[in-house]
């Protein structure tokens, strides 16, 4: 393809920092057109049922299986413990970490991440910081969530509070004192978000209005219809009236009267059942789970039964994820950032975060260690134990070395329980050992100190083998060695004056 040479070239100069061109000023946005100096939502069930206000959306959060789901998915990031890591390894960088694990230790953050987390089901949400000094820092005193109906966004997006003397354009509600985030919007010219109540608004609707006919079903299935019947031709107006009076008695009176000629019966209702209410009530339910939870086998099946898929739970772990990472995220790119400029100059800002990973099972993990070890000889470190399965471990001593236990060859006497079996063989080797022991342990001690570690550390035969070369230039054979050469000498004389064994030996 040949290259358009009469269209300019992007790289001749550098761009413009900061420049917007397809912005929503001054009814730049064709598809809202100018509406004033503040935004409307885009919201479609805003905009025609709603007009433009999120009144509507509470109506739909009345509904029980909507606020038992939206309650379920907010407890389980709440559930999730936080936690506050230091933006970097310097002093400054662990302080102001602890600055902030202080602070929302004192505020309540698990209640505060409740209400804010209604922005997922509204679209958006917004806080009022409000500061107090803490010796000689800049602290919270408390985060105070406020209704989002007061607030409006302006036509570059920034946050402005409605009131009655600024009912039309709103008042700044400016970082740092107010914190808000929006979610949900497929476009950033969005600034309301789209929350989980515009989709749940149908579902609560059709539910409703198949909740009221099927009331009705069931007042005319339980309390027959009263039919007056009268001669057309020969019945006055009044007469009709008292048949009708008659007719609604019946509902209130177990007796009645009616003028002669009249007749009065009970239409019973024509079919039985509530399958078709019913059916229409329980689909609109899943259609709230699967808006609120991702699935529909939390609140609904056979209790501790998830459907048979595995992906199911108690609510989706991406979507805990998700949830706990839109306030956390949020929170650290404002309030966060705010109190470290502040009190801590050249801080990198900590970031709190919810951990939201599933915990290991313990057991299993167990049961692979005991395989890695018994099979391939390899064991875990003391760190990696404590990492693992938490600080307050030590190497067990084990009564039988590992490279003797469950040998059929070791002997009788390192049998736990087993009696010492002795004859006079072992005690005339215990007597020369007695003379010969205090030779011997210089030679021993290090192997014996080595044997002894090794059992503490639960090392494998095989890796006492290879230590093994290494304590030969620790092993002292001097003593013996003076001994055996004192013994030969002692010995070839005594061979060449004649001597017999034990008059060598009482020598």
């Amino acid at each position: 393809m040949s290259k358009d040479t009469t269209a300019p070239d992007p790289t001749a100069k550098p761009p413009e920092f900061g420049r917007q061109i397809a912005t929503t000023q001054d009814g730049r946005d064709i598809t809202r057109g100018y509406t004033g100096p503040l935004l409307l939502p885009t919201d479609t069930v805003l905009r025609t049922r709603g007009n433009w206000d999120w009144e509507i959306y509470e109506t739909v959060l009345s509904d029980d299986e909507v606020k038992s789901a939206l309650n379920q998915r907010q407890l389980a990031v709440t559930r999730c413990e936080w936690q506050v890591d230091a933006g970097g390894k310097r002093a400054i960088d662990q302080a102001a970490a602890d600055f902030l694990r202080e602070q929302l230790d004192a505020i309540g953050w698990d209640n505060i991440t409740t209400k804010m987390l209604f922005g997922v089901f509204y679209g958006f949400a917004v806080a009022e910081v409000i500061y107090a000094p803490q010796g000689r820092y800049v602290g919270i005193d408390r985060i105070v969530v406020r209704n989002r109906r007061r607030f409006r966004f302006g036509e570059q997006g920034d946050l402005r509070l409605l009131t009655p003397q600024a009912l039309h354009e709103g008042e700044p509600a400016e970082p740092p004192y107010f914190w808000s985030f929006s979610c949900g919007a497929d476009n950033d010219d969005e600034p309301y978000g789209l929350g989980l109540a515009h989709w749940l608004y149908w579902p609560v609707l059709f539910k409703r209005n198949g909740v009221k006919f099927w009331l009705i079903f069931l007042e005319k299935f339980g309390m027959p219809t009263a039919v007056g019947e009268y001669d057309g031709n020969n019945t006055s107006d009044e007469e009709q009236a008292k048949l009708l009076r008659a007719t609604k008695a019946i509902q209130t009176d177990s007796g009645i009267i009616i003028p002669t000629g009249m007749k009065l019966q009970l239409l019973e209702a024509a079919r039985s059942g509530t399958a078709d209410y019913e059916t229409l009530y329980a689909r609109m339910n899943e259609a709230i789970q699967k808006v609120v939870l991702g699935q529909t086998a939390s609140t609904q099946g056979t209790p501790g039964k998830l459907g048979g898929q595995d992906l199911q739970g108690d609510v989706r772990r991406d979507i805990v994820t998700a949830d706990a990472d839109l306030v956390c995220e949020s929170f650290n790119l404002g309030p966060v950032k705010w109190l470290t400029a502040w009190n801590f100059p050249g801080a990198v800002p900590p970031r709190v975060y919810r951990v939201t990973d599933e915990p290991a099972d313990l057991n299993a993990m167990a049961e692979r260690d005991v395989k890695i070890a018994t099979g391939l000889g390899y064991r875990r470190t003391p760190e990696s134990v404590n990492e693992l399965y938490g600080e307050g471990w030590e190497p067990a001593t084990p009564t039988t070395p590992p490279w003797q236990a469950g040998n059929p060859a070791a002997p009788a006497q390192f049998s736990e329980g087993a009696p010492a079996v002795r004859d006079e063989i072992d005690d005339m080797v215990d007597d020369a050992l007695a003379d010969w022991q205090p030779l011997l342990d210089p030679m021993v001690a290090p192997v014996q100190a080595m044997l002894d570690e090794a059992a503490r550390q639960g090392l494998t035969a095989a890796e006492v083998l290879k230590r093994l070369p290494n304590l030969l230039s620790e092993m002292d054979d001097s003593a013996l060695t003076q001994s055996l050469t004192r013994s030969v000498f002692a010995a070839g004389a005594g061979a060449e004056a004649g001597l017999d064994d034990t008059q060598q030996a009482g020598a």
